[in-house]
């Protein structure tokens, strides 16, 4: 049985790496292949009849350390000077605009629809709202610099803005005065303890010098991020800084800190690190969405029910895409099509209780929302492709 297993995960991830080959050619989001992947293997179990354990809690796991590698892979590509800041102020009002206007849409949306509170709908729409950097991120790999590098920050900042926003709402009943004034000091809190845990890390990726570096210190990173979401701390804000701080240490040695990590050598040991991240996130990824979509049941990816709510909010998020495109002068295409639904949505909406849960936003919902999502993305990502073909 053992061995069964072993045969069967490799062969599966195997599969999962000729998806992410051919994506580049085909357009084809890997994520739509693996949760069909995932979906078929489970058919074939039940077809011959092998029982396989509840596998639903794995999920959460696999996801959160799949977010937290995959941001990480996302802030190590980035560059940090004075000529990325129009790039990095646009994409950061693109993520917490869109993401705003649609958390606050769909909440009226449930409220008025479904009942209950306020509170409970915007619960239920912020994970909708959030642009998936699991999906996005792989997908832009193949676009222009420029492009990518919007696509990154967005997706990333989007990631981030969303758990903060969706956590602050969690936590807090009553949202007053002084719950703002607490919220601002756990996120400078965070940022401080970011900033800290950079350092000290950056200190350890140069000093070690036993041939196994790179695994501790991911361990490190993932621990530093469980322990501060225990607090409600914004903890995706320490890995992108830890991203952006050790893939920039050439734009910052001009300071007397980071001269005496010796860059020009430390460089040498990050390279070998995103060789190493990118590796282990291609890993955790294909896992979670072939997992996940081993735990898709068939009627709810076809529930009429839900089909109309689905393709409206699908509708509104990329019609809200397109307008605030328009209001930064940023090109539609290939951008306005590259806002999947993902792995995010996913933990997001596992995590919220039962009691404040709302009738319309249900799994069906949510899967729905983001396989449309990455139709549309795969269109747009064809159709450019074309575009670019006859320009040629």
């Amino acid at each position: 049985m053992s061995n069964a297993i072993i045969i069967t995960i490799s062969a599966l991830l195997l599969i999962a790496y000729l998806f992410d080959i051919s994506s580049s050619k085909t357009k084809v989001p890997s994520v739509i292949l693996l949760l069909l992947l995932g979906w078929s293997v489970k058919q074939a179990a039940i077809f011959v009849d092998i029982s396989i354990p509840n596998l639903t809690p794995v999920l959460p796991i696999l996801g959160t350390i799949g977010l937290i590698l995959i941001v990480l892979e996302g802030s190590l590509e980035l560059e940090l000077n004075k000529s990325k800041l129009t790039i990095v102020g646009k994409s950061s009002l693109m993520a917490i605009l869109q993401m705003l206007l649609i958390s606050f849409g769909l909440a009226y949306a449930f409220y008025y629809f479904s009942g209950g509170s306020f509170k409970n709908g915007l619960m239920n729409a912020i994970p909708l709202a959030i642009i998936s950097s699991a999906i996005a991120i792989p997908s832009a790999k193949n676009l222009i610099a420029k492009n990518k590098e919007f696509i990154t920050y967005e997706s990333s900042l989007s990631d981030i803005f969303g758990v903060i926003f969706f956590n602050f709402i969690a936590v807090n009943d009553n949202l007053k005065t002084e719950t703002f004034g607490i919220f601002l000091l756990l996120l400078l809190s965070m940022i401080i303890v970011s900033f800290v845990s950079t350092l000290g890390l950056a200190f350890l990726l140069s000093k070690i010098k036993h041939h196994i570096k790179f695994t501790p210190i991911i361990l490190m990173i993932i621990l530093i991020y469980s322990i501060s979401k225990i607090y409600h701390l914004p903890s995706l804000i320490f890995i992108l800084i830890f991203g952006l701080f050790i893939g920039n240490l050439d734009e910052l040695k001009q300071f007397k800190v980071i001269a005496k990590l010796k860059p020009e050598i430390l460089n040498l040991e990050v390279l070998k690190f995103k060789e190493i991240t990118t590796e282990i996130t291609f890993m955790f990824r294909s896992l979670f969405f072939l997992l996940f979509g081993y735990l898709i049941e068939t009627p709810e990816l076809l529930n009429t029910d839900t089909i109309f709510w689905s393709i409206i909010i699908t509708v509104s998020i990329f019609f809200i895409r397109a307008l605030f495109l328009r209001i930064l002068k940023l090109p539609m295409n290939p951008l306005l099509f590259i806002a999947p639904r993902g792995l995010i949505t996913i933990l997001l909406f596992l995590s919220i209780p039962y009691s404040q849960q709302v009738e319309i936003a249900n799994k069906s919902l949510i899967l729905q929302v983001i396989v449309l999502s990455a139709i549309v993305m795969m269109l747009g990502l064809i159709r450019h492709k074309k575009e670019i073909k006859v320009e040629t």
